[in-house]
């Protein structure tokens, strides 16, 4: 049976005092706010979907085709998102869905400890950083173990315990990012580290490598970058500060001189990449008096740049697209997300918390359709006594989704992988991936890549 992980609690209830270190005792799984509010410590935020707003497929979509691009093989996944624009449309990889091979790459996700980093593939390999900050590279076409080298800190450091980072690629050089508060940079072909930077505050975000600058979002709603060949620190940016926030957390986007990024505060905001400069802020908030988890505003998934237009979702209820010239959203939904949305052709596909896959036209914000990945799904009630009191466990995450081949390819907490039609939504194939994942698979080379909570690395053509 496949156990509920340690790392789906985190992700649905903790929040993270963002003045804290990294240890899991800083970690307080109940809010203990009276009620919401909607006052920020530096400012109002204006809710930007309106109250009655519902989610129901549009009458006049109904039977209405839309365009996708075709397929197109790609030989490299070097940043979380695929590209600096974290865009990446439809994939020509694995049309059977068939388990190539699986290999164990470490340590998995644990009461105190957590495998957030996504998956990198370039130059023939894939890149995986495991739950105690290990990184290794791992053959592409055979799955055998190329290097190993730890971004760990020694034990005198004060972060004896951490999680969080990932990984990134750029011309030959792995960059790596730590919730031991660091950054460094390792040879993608040894894994020799060529140089590492200490931060102030825990990374739990993977880094983005654009234009000789590495930008990594710290714990403290901080944006950092350093010199990608030096290590040299940059320009930075503060957020507001926020005093609850997931456990996930983003990745910029760089599209053009424009860097967007997403904080625990809820905040997107574009900034000027050579110096930092704010350009735009949007809050992606909206309060509701009938969930106290509505208050953390946190934008775990990554912001997507597409034709202009920027997509991003919020835990807080929130999907929106922006105009990444001005800032003005063109429009917005009430989804309360956690992963990272899929625009594509004439469509944006996001999944909710819920579990559903939602089609949205990407010019009007009108739905094509919505498909419940659990429905039928069967929760237990856990705690309690003779059946009194209690709650009922929560539905299974999923994340994704990847367009590969007509399918969105989406995993679950519970260990599934479910394949999508991507023109109506139906549920073509489902795939036993032996072991929960959170993290949104990959694909290059003609395969798709996935990361498992317990540290197994999953290959399928």
């Amino acid at each position: 049976m496949i156990r509920r992980t340690p790392l789906l609690v985190a992700l649905l209830a903790a929040t993270v005092a963002v003045s804290g270190c990294s240890t899991l005792s800083r970690l307080n799984p109940l809010n203990k706010d009276k009620g919401p509010s909607e006052v920020a410590s530096e400012g109002k935020r204006i809710s930007i979907v309106p109250a009655d707003q519902q989610m129901i497929p549009a009458d006049a979509l109904k039977g209405v085709d839309f365009f996708l691009p075709p397929a197109t093989e790609l030989t490299a996944w070097p940043l979380p998102g695929g590209t600096r624009e974290q865009s990446i449309e439809h994939v020509d990889a694995a049309p059977s869905l068939a388990i190539a091979w699986k290999r164990g790459f470490g340590s998995g996700s644990k009461k105190t400890r957590f495998l957030t980093a996504p998956p990198v593939m370039a130059d023939g390999k894939v890149f995986v950083m495991d739950a105690d900050g290990d990184v290794s590279a791992w053959d592409a076409r055979s799955g055998s173990e190329v290097w190993r080298r730890t971004v760990r800190p020694s034990t005198g450091r004060r972060d004896r315990v951490a999680f969080g980072g990932g990984l990134a690629y750029a011309d030959g050089k792995l960059y790596v990012s730590s919730g031991y508060r660091g950054v460094a940079q390792l040879d993608a072909t040894t894994g020799a580290i060529g140089w590492t930077a200490v931060t102030e505050q825990p990374i739990h975000a993977a880094p983005t490598v654009a234009d000789g600058r590495v930008m990594v979002v710290a714990l403290d709603n901080t944006l950092l970058t350093f010199d990608a060949a030096t290590g040299a620190p940059g320009w930075s940016y503060q957020a507001l500060s926020e005093p609850a926030r997931m456990l996930a957390a983003s990745s910029p986007a760089v599209t053009g001189d424009t860097v967007i990024a997403s904080f625990g505060s809820g905040e997107l905001v574009a900034l000027r990449a050579q110096n930092g400069n704010d350009l735009w802020n949007e809050a992606l908030s909206r309060a509701s008096r009938t969930s106290a988890l509505s208050e953390i505003r946190d934008i775990p998934g990554r912001p997507v740049v597409y034709r202009g237009d920027v997509f991003a979702v919020s835990h807080s209820g929130v999907f929106a697209a922006t105009d990444v010239r001005t800032g003005q959203a063109r429009w917005s939904l009430p989804v309360t997300g956690v992963s990272t949305p899929l625009p594509v052709g004439d469509v944006v596909y996001v999944v909710s918390k819920a579990g559903e896959v939602i089609c949205v036209a990407r010019e009007s914000g009108q739905i094509y359709w919505i498909r419940d990945l659990n429905a039928g799904v069967k929760t237990k009630k856990v705690g309690g006594f003779l059946g009194i009191g209690g709650r009922r466990e929560a539905k299974p995450l999923w994340s994704g989704p990847l367009l590969a081949n007509d399918r969105l390819i989406l995993v679950s907490a519970k260990g599934q992988l479910a394949a999508l039609n991507a023109k109506t939504g139906e549920i073509q194939n489902r795939v036993s991936l032996g072991d929960g994942s959170l993290i949104s698979p990959i694909a290059a080379g003609g395969t798709i890549y996935v990361v498992t909570d317990n540290a197994t690395l999953i290959a399928l053509r």
